[in-house]
């Protein structure tokens, strides 16, 4: 049995964190699916960024650029039309689990990160044009996503949380999603509404790895994640949680996101190793999914009482490092980076379409 077939013996669906059109030309998609125990896929600015200016959708944004398309239509279009493809790929694993599986994730514009009302438009336009039923819209879990998040999902737009970092952030994003639910139920429309939150793990031990001793190098991480799998444990067993459950509503899923190791002394499989538990996802890039497949290491699932995560955090703490005040900062960057990724590719969509311009005058 494969290290990935299993985590997901453990419980664990695994998920890529990439997408290309050339991957779906050329059937690595399916193979990754049929071989390595994929079963969804998330995508953001910066997959799609990284994509787009390697040249690969030069010929298609010409197309589109002469149709008049603005930057962020023709994003959109070109976006859409690569996850409609995965989304199909994976739309057996979809039907086969009755929809808690095979999801693949579109972001709406990080530039409406404090637009809760354009978000929520924007997420149900997206969510129609995609036209498919595995289709997950990315939300940001900031204070100003929260509403977006509830409204969204209060109007059936499956949401997958994201820019998450612990577990009050996590719990907030939650509670939205749940107040979405509750609304539902109390119009008598279909509870089941597909989410996962989305935990960004690596990002926490890049922040501090020059403020800690040896012997807490990355750590922070997976005791924030402790935290965190405790807190969604919990919620499953609240009492809030089983009333709606017995009205047929089904769990947001956890998810943990950013989970390539940065370390060169730390284990490539670090964050895939130590964050097996069932009833989750990890979104993996493609390297770390390809070294996790080849040598890595199926642990046994995380302690559902947060294990020593407690003491973990306390000797970080001493250390000087002030973790409430870095989870703030850490959401706030990563909102910050994502708006920076956006900005680039709409530039690189630029370029190609003055390239394709170009190449269009010296044809006639």
């Amino acid at each position: 049995m494969t290290s990935t077939e299993k985590l997901h013996e453990l419980g664990q669906s695994i998920w890529l964190d990439n997408i290309t059109r050339a991957m779906l030309d050329s059937g690595q998609l399916q193979k990754y699916i049929d071989e390595y125990s994929v079963t969804g896929l998330t995508s953001n600015p910066s997959i799609f960024d990284k994509a787009i200016s390697s040249g690969d959708y030069d010929d298609a944004i010409r197309e589109k650029a002469a149709r008049g398309l603005d930057r962020e239509a023709l994003f959109f279009e070109l976006a859409i039309e690569d996850l409609r493809r995965a989304a199909d790929a994976l739309l057996p694993i979809h039907e086969r689990t009755a929809g808690l599986d095979g999801w693949v994730s579109l972001e709406v514009s990080p530039l409406l990160a404090h637009d809760a009302e354009t978000t929520v438009r924007v997420a149900k336009e997206l969510h129609a044009q995609a036209a498919r039923p595995n289709l997950l819209i990315k939300i940001p879990g900031t204070a100003e996503g929260l509403g977006a998040i509830e409204e969204a999902v209060a109007a059936g737009v499956p949401v997958n949380v994201t820019l998450l970092f612990s577990a009050e952030q996590y719990v907030a994003a939650a509670e939205a999603f749940m107040r979405g639910i509750e609304r539902r139920i109390a119009a008598q429309q279909d509870p089941v509404v597909g989410s996962v939150a989305s935990v960004f793990m690596s990002r926490w031990d890049v922040a501090v790895k020059d403020q800690l001793p040896a012997e807490l190098q990355d750590r922070l991480a997976l005791a924030v994640g402790l935290q965190v799998y405790r807190a969604y444990r919990e919620l499953m067993d609240s009492d809030r949680w089983q009333k709606l459950e017995n009205s047929g509503a089904r769990m947001q899923r956890l998810l943990w996101a950013s989970t390539s190791t940065k370390d060169p002394k730390a284990p490539d499989d670090l964050y895939v190793n130590a964050l097996g538990a069932p009833y989750t996802v990890n979104t993996v890039p493609e390297a770390t999914l390809r070294a996790f497949y080849d040598h890595g290491h199926a642990g046994t699932a995380m302690p559902s009482d947060g294990g020593d995560s407690e003491a973990t955090l306390k000797a970080i703490a001493d250390a000087g490092v002030d973790i409430a005040g870095l989870a703030a900062k850490l959401q706030s960057d990563g909102a910050s980076s994502f708006v920076g990724a956006w900005n680039d590719l709409i530039a690189h969509i630029d370029d190609a379409s003055g390239r394709a311009a170009g190449s269009a005058a010296k044809e006639s």
